[in-house]
């Protein structure tokens, strides 16, 4: 019999993401001879590592996405009373209303909802619908998470994290392994790179990271520094690729470009960077900018982005979205200026990072131990009744 605790996470549509990324690494890292995890994911997702999550004694269940409600709704309960899990851990952001009130109509008592995002005006259908169901995102949540304080005030409210009701999950990572030195040469030769400068960007293809700003923003770099090269690097809709690919063909810089994809080089990737652009129009707490700063990666960030990022001084540089693409240019070649990290900086930024409370290992015992003291709050909840 398996007497383990079992974790349902409801994914929505799973991708190479920081949320994904984020749940991935704590599960890596979680006690599996206590913790058993059954990642609910949707149908239309562009990735499931399925093979590991097997391989690490975890399931994977594939359902209608939330686009279709009621072939949503019935088939997660169908799951959820297959599997009846100890703890629904619900990862949608404000759509968690809905997991969470199938979650407890399958009777499982204990429901987390996980804000780990924030919203942007840009995004006007999605947008409204956040904005409809932020008010309901603790109506069925016995317990309430966020990456930092900017998604959980947006998500709760400042009630809920004023009065302490909010348990803090960071987005914590392996930092050894973004702050060990590769090859750089070898990688820029694999990659076909020469020695000019090298400007990233590391994240979904999709309005929210803006890479339409970072094209125009590197066709101002160019100007200054005509031996540069643009890498793209994340996953996206078949529909906004191309429209990335239009508009670096429309300002003709489309030869010094690359479109990397998903990948699983990214710990060495930051390392090749000279600079990374990171121009988001909005976020939670990005996964990305803790790796970076833990591979010492100079970045040029958005003022959208919350300053609870910024833990390693001197490796960020905060500029408005409403600068010019000149400014932006310039931000970055003075950043790039300062030149790599070297190895006792490299060990300063793991050690600083750590104490913020991004290292995966302390932060997985901590999750743990929260999930093993709702249940045991749950379960006296229920002998004193």
């Amino acid at each position: 019999m398996d007497d383990r605790i079992r974790v349902a996470q409801v994914m929505g549509r799973m991708n190479k993401g920081g949320v994904e990324a984020t749940i991935m690494n704590l599960f890596r890292y979680t006690d599996h001879s206590r913790f058993r995890f059954d990642f609910i994911v949707q149908e239309d997702s562009n990735y499931i590592p399925r093979e590991e999550i097997e391989a690490l004694g975890g399931s994977v269940h594939v359902i209608a996405p939330y686009k279709h409600p009621v072939h949503y709704v019935r088939e997660l309960s169908q799951v959820l009373d297959r599997i009846r899990p100890d703890i629904v851990h619900a990862n949608v952001n404000a759509l968690s209303v809905i997991p969470l009130a199938v979650a407890q109509h399958e009777n499982v008592g204990v429901r987390v909802v996980h804000s780990h995002s924030t919203a942007h005006s840009s995004e006007i259908a999605k947008t409204a619908v956040k904005n409809m169901l932020r008010p309901f995102s603790k109506w069925k949540a016995t317990d309430l998470a966020a990456c930092g304080e900017l998604s959980a005030r947006w998500l709760y409210g400042d009630r809920a994290v004023d009065g302490g009701r909010v348990h803090f999950i960071r987005n914590a990572i392996e930092l050894d392994s973004y702050a060990m030195q590769p090859d750089v040469q070898a990688k820029k030769r694999e990659l076909g790179l020469d020695d000019g400068l090298i400007v990233g960007q590391v994240g979904r293809l999709c309005v929210q990271k803006n890479q339409i700003f970072t094209l125009k923003v590197f066709a101002a770099l160019l100007y200054e520094r005509p031996d540069a090269t643009l890498l793209l690097v994340g996953a996206g809709s078949g529909r906004y690729t191309r429209k990335l690919e239009q508009e670096a063909h429309r300002l003709g810089i489309s030869d010094h470009v690359h479109f990397l994809g998903a990948r699983n080089d990214v710990a060495e990737l930051y390392h090749v960077f000279d600079v990374m652009a990171f121009p988001s129009k909005y976020e939670g707490l990005p996964l990305s900018l803790i790796e970076a700063q833990a591979a010492g990666c100079l970045t040029v960030v958005s003022d959208e982005v919350t300053r609870e990022v910024n833990i390693v001084s001197g490796l960020i540089a905060n500029l408005p979205l409403s600068a010019s693409p000149r400014r932006w240019a310039r931000q970055l070649l003075e950043m790039a200026g300062k030149g790599p990290t070297n190895d006792e900086q490299h060990g300063n930024n793991v050690r600083l990072l750590a104490e913020a409370g991004y290292d995966i290992r302390e932060s997985a015992k901590q999750v743990n131990a929260w999930y093993e003291k709702l249940l045991d709050e749950h379960h006296q909840g229920k002998a004193s009744q």
